[in-house]
């Protein structure tokens, strides 16, 4: 995993740090341009994509593009590894072999007040890319997964249905966030989705609240992307979800 440097600012006494993390664009180029404009507006510290940058629309091409160009690290997601189709044949060779390339998690590791904080990021769960972890996903099992993976923090998309759960165990407290979905929600809010992570000075598992989680909507122009899908091969029930947000 490549290291980062974090720039840092002082803000009411404390060390504030961002992390911008958004999931499943889906080709929709005008939900990811919305999103882009928001992260250049808010200026996060770190910014990473937890895959799905294909399918369902017809703007993967664009979206790898700048992608590639802002240098954002990037998941693979389930529907990156598809190949058969309309909405993936449109990715050009020169993309698909980016993303083939794109790894199953990344993984960052903290150390505040002698803690050890570790945050990972997974598309579907950390045993696989298609496996839904979801807000009622049996507790035990979640903690199973997450002492396998060594995460205090665990971050994923693919359900396209944003939370944040908290487990207390004997050892503190543990986080699970899904992110939800930029190109294409499904918890009936058509507007993109996703999560700002805030660490500071005072960040330890000890303290449920001292990891804050927001999320973020943004407005974009649904009707395009939707009239996109209606004017190519794909199905046009895929423009009536984007309008309702399921």
């Amino acid at each position: 995993m490549p290291a980062f440097l974090f720039s840092r600012e002082r803000q009411a006494n404390l060390i504030i740090m961002t992390i911008a993390l958004f999931s499943d664009v889906h080709a929709n180029l005008p939900a990811f341009e919305a999103l882009l404009a928001d992260l250049d507006s808010r200026k996060p510290d770190a910014v990473y994509c937890m895959g799905d940058l294909i399918g369902y629309n017809i703007w993967p091409n664009e979206i790898i593009a700048e992608i590639r160009r802002r240098g954002v690290a990037t998941l693979a997601g389930n529907h990156d590894l598809k190949t058969k189709g309309y909405a993936y044949e449109l990715v050009s060779a020169e993309y698909r072999a980016y993303l083939d390339t794109l790894p199953a998690r990344i993984k960052l590791e903290y150390q505040l007040n002698q803690d050890h904080l570790n945050i990972v990021l997974a598309h579907g769960s950390t045993r696989k890319v298609d496996e839904y972890v979801l807000a009622d996903t049996d507790e035990a099992y979640v903690l199973e997964m997450m002492d396998e993976a060594k995460v205090h923090v665990l971050c994923v998309g693919h359900s396209h249905k944003p939370y944040h759960r908290v487990i207390q165990t004997g050892a503190g407290f543990k986080h699970v966030i899904n992110i939800g979905s930029v190109g294409k929600p499904k918890d009936n809010n058509p507007m993109g989705c996703y999560v700002l992570i805030t660490l500071n000075e005072t960040a330890t598992i000890h303290d449920k609240d001292s990891i804050q989680v927001e999320f973020i909507r943004i407005a974009y122009n649904i009707e395009k992307a939707a009239k996109a899908v209606e004017e190519s091969p794909l199905p046009n029930e895929l423009a009536d979800m984007l309008r309702k947000g399921y």
